[in-house]
């Protein structure tokens, strides 16, 4: 079942959130640190946020198993961008205990059609090199790259 996430999910959220860090932890030891990305508090806020919706996939006894963090975005008034609205996903993760079992795809699915039923124009994310699951799943999806960043380690 996919629905908003609430404040009693706070708990399974953040188990999820130490595992996709983990992740990016192990691809980029350099840059990440181990812990989780938001504390219970910033989270509580984060559910108040309507331009911030947060979508969790829960099982038969409501465990949340996925999550996917958003934020709509728009660029108005700029010389260089058109004004469209677009929903970003800054964080998408189903438990690793449960994974190959089609949660990912139902919820990414499901914030599609957030995203179709919110007016947005497209949908967006960035995703980490090193994370090649990550990059399958998502080119599995049918999602093509908009830009790429690229760095120089000094």
């Amino acid at each position: 079942m996919i629905r908003r996430a609430e404040s009693r999910d706070i708990p399974e959220i953040g188990k999820l959130l130490e595992q996709v860090n983990r992740v990016h932890y192990e691809g980029r030891p350099d840059i990440f640190k181990l812990g989780r990305k938001y504390t219970d508090e910033e989270l509580e806020e984060i559910l108040k946020d309507e331009s911030r919706p947060i979508l969790v996939f829960a099982d038969e006894t409501d465990r949340v198993c996925g999550y996917a963090f958003c934020v709509f975005q728009r660029h108005m008034n700029s010389h260089l961008m058109t004004d469209i609205r677009t929903l970003y996903i800054y964080d998408l993760c189903v438990d690793e205990t449960v994974r190959g079992n089609r949660i990912g795809r139902t919820l990414y699915e499901a914030v599609v059609a957030f995203a179709r039923e919110s007016g947005c124009y497209n949908l967006t994310l960035n995703v980490w090199s090193c994370n090649e699951g990550a990059l399958r799943f998502y080119e599995a999806c049918g999602l093509v790259p908009q830009k790429i960043g690229m760095e120089l380690i000094l």
